[in-house]
This record gives C-alpha cells, structure tokens and sequence, in this order.
C-alpha cells in the first residue's frame, strides 16, 4: 500500500471535467486505487463515486494505492492534481 496525501488547490475543486480526466488516468493503473476525504473512501476509477465526494478547493483528500504499480500511480495522480489550473 502506497498513499500520499493532495491540498486541492483549484478554483472550483474536482468538477466533472476534472474528475473525469482523473478517473481517466487513474484506470491507466493496473493497482487498485481510493480516494479518501475525511472518513469516505471511494474507487478511484469510478467516475460517480468521485463526484459523489464533492472535493471542493482547500479541501486535503488522500489518495491510496495497492498492486504491481502502486507508486507510480500515486505519484502520477498527485502530479495531475498539482497541474489543475482553472
């Protein structure tokens, strides 16, 4: 298990488009993969559950990984979540 945790510093948050784009990248891993806020914990690669978390700007959330390329996908995840501009 391999995790790291993101200050969300955009705008607007993880809106559709943004999520969208994460579910997209986070099912390029062959790891299972959560997105954690608070006490939710959801399936990366599922585009519902992510909006479901309405991750809002200065919000921390943790993102976890499990698998063959957990590191990777992780630190891949955490880069795209930096690089959001809105």
């Amino acid at each position: 298990m391999y995790e790291k945790e993101i200050l969300i510093k955009n705008n607007i948050g993880l809106h559709s488009k943004v999520s969208a784009n994460f579910v997209k990248k986070a099912k390029e891993f062959k790891s299972l993969i959560w997105l954690c806020k608070e006490e939710d914990s959801i399936n990366a690669k599922n585009l519902l559950e992510v909006l479901s978390l309405g991750i809002m700007n200065g919000e921390k959330i943790k993102i976890s990984a499990d698998g063959v390329d957990e590191e990777q996908a992780v630190d891949a995840l955490v880069k795209f979540l930096s690089n959001v501009k809105v």
